[in-house]
């Protein structure tokens, strides 16, 4: 059972503090959404590297392997889904970022709808190694490990960017009445290294 234990110090509250607390439940929430078989590594650990060096030796293997969908196809009796493999974290979900792996083919013995299984999503499966099988990528011929999925999980979608935006130092999204002249010259009297600022009034002037 994954699980996040938090410490906090009792006193004065403060933001960072209840951040760090929204963090953590937010992370335990998210674990505990996650099926037990995606959660759980298999007793031996292989990698895609070694199947692909002795497919024989490995034919049978139970394997939790993950990464990004590159494509997905239909057949009459399953569906391929053709994923760049990736590092996998404590959950089972593949490390955002990460080098990627090489490729390996996870079988379905169903149809699943590529609206919605799409490409760019995450995707962790389990199931046995059943062989591999050549395809070319480009003109390369690309060995392919192939499991047999018995179970599977398809990640949430990352949520959009933030409205929230950080300007650099010496920049600001205020153009007109708040315009900088200095901006060009990378010194203002207005500057603020850690977002957007705006003029302090001018003073009316007493004839």
């Amino acid at each position: 059972m994954y699980s996040t234990r938090l410490k906090v110090s009792l006193g004065r509250p403060s933001s960072t503090r209840a951040a760090v607390v929204l963090a953590a439940l937010t992370l335990c929430g998210c674990a505990s959404q996650v099926p037990a078989t995606i959660r759980t590594a298999p007793a031996v650990t292989v990698d895609l590297a070694q199947v692909q060096r002795d497919p024989a030796r490995f034919t049978g293997q139970p394997v939790r392997w993950g990464g990004t969908i590159i494509a997905v196809r239909n057949h009459p009796d399953n569906t391929e889904i053709e994923v760049l493999a990736r590092p996998l974290d404590a959950i089972g979900a593949p490390r955002a970022g990460s080098e990627g792996q090489g490729r390996f083919i996870a079988r379905v013995g169903s149809f699943l709808d590529p609206a919605e299984v799409g490409v760019d999503r995450e995707l962790t499966v389990v199931g046995p190694i059943t062989g591999t099988e050549t395809r070319p990528v480009g003109d390369y011929p690309y060995l392919y490990p192939i499991v047999r999925v018995e179970h599977r999980y398809l990640w949430p979608a990352a949520p959009p960017p933030s409205a929230d935006v950080y300007y650099g130092p010496g920049f600001s999204p205020f153009y007109g009445p708040w315009y900088d002249p200095w901006f060009r010259s990378g010194f203002s009297p207005w500057y603020r290294p850690y977002g957007p600022y705006f003029r302090p009034p001018r003073r009316a002037r007493h004839r």
